[in-house]
């Protein structure tokens, strides 16, 4: 797999497959991201490139001194899975 890398101008993560790109997708409140949407290639899903990405973007928030808020249903199972990110999210939003 690739590197994810973070495109702030369009407000997304990206990653590219051999299939085209797999994008999680925020907005920025204050310190906190939002991320709204999570979308892998159907022909590259099952491959964990979604749990790649998601996990740098956490990471990468966390880096940065952000919260994180998973409104997406796949970003909110991975949190749920990988219970150390718990501690990283704003769960009042």
């Amino acid at each position: 797999m690739g590197t994810v890398r973070h495109n702030e101008a369009r407000s997304r993560y990206e990653l590219d497959t051999e299939h085209g790109v797999a994008i999680a997708v925020y907005s920025r409140q204050g310190d906190r991201l939002i991320f709204s949407h999570t979308e892998v290639p159907p022909e590259s899903e099952g491959r964990g490139i979604g749990s790649q990405l998601v996990r740098f973007a956490l990471d990468d928030a966390r880096k940065r001194g952000l919260k994180i808020v998973p409104a997406c249903s796949f970003v909110a199972d991975f949190v749920c899975r990988h219970p150390e990110y718990e501690s990283s999210g704003d769960q009042d939003a």
